[in-house]
């Protein structure tokens, strides 16, 4: 008999621990999870009216890049939000919904990240502008000036045939330097650039002013 032993309150009780239901045969066991093994919560983004809100959120800027006196627009923290990416580029591919698109020329290399997807989201194809030295083929070259030196870009010479319509993409539009000189090597080939699309657009350099009467998209501008 198992002994017993008198509470604070009078009753007696057994010293018999409980007997756990039997586990039945075949099944294992389970484990305690231990609170130190249980995966963090994940951060939960806050809720826009306007989702391009959320995007203008996520843009950081950092000052004397690449030179003193500029500050640079950083686009690295909305690529890392996936909620974010997507909201960027399912609103420039809005814009082009019912539009006849051939082409997504994209300058090296933030432009890039952004017009692979949206050649991808529009069914066209992605042709890439690229630095001297970069392609393999043979290529026709321009060169251009921008906010804060010159450069020069290349492309294929066969990327495009005769009237082939093309949106030339960036990440960004600052004095138009860029985007002008690609379009210009695609205006060299026979094609035809429909638009111009940026992400961000400093307005206060008058970029689209360079680009001509092409229509240009940009998503959030800073005066």
């Amino acid at each position: 008999m198992a002994a017993r032993k008198r509470s604070k309150y009078g009753s007696k009780k057994p010293l018999v621990p409980a007997r756990r239901a039997p586990t039945p045969r075949g099944v294992a066991k389970a484990e305690p999870v231990r609170p130190s093994v249980l995966p963090k919560r994940a951060s939960v983004a806050p809720t826009w009216n306007d989702p391009l809100k959320y995007v203008r959120s996520l843009v950081r800027d950092i000052p004397d890049f690449p030179q003193p006196g500029i500050l640079f627009r950083d686009i690295t923290p909305v690529l890392a939000d996936p909620r974010a990416f997507h909201i960027t580029l399912d609103a420039v591919a809005e814009r082009f919904i019912g539009e006849h698109v051939d082409a997504i020329v994209a300058v090296e290399s933030r432009g890039f990240i952004f017009g692979g997807a949206l050649a991808a989201r529009l069914n066209a194809s992605f042709v890439p502008v690229r630095k001297p030295g970069k392609l393999p083929a043979r290529t026709d070259r321009v060169s251009y000036s921008l906010e804060y030196g010159k450069g020069e870009l290349e492309m294929h010479r066969d990327a495009l045939r005769s009237g082939t319509r093309v949106v030339v993409v960036d990440d960004l539009l600052a004095t138009g330097g860029t985007a002008a000189a690609s379009g210009e090597l695609v205006r060299r080939q026979g094609a035809v650039v429909v638009a111009y699309a940026f992400v961000i657009e400093l307005e206060a350099l008058a970029g689209r002013d360079r680009l001509g009467p092409t229509p240009v998209v940009s998503l959030i501008q800073y005066s």
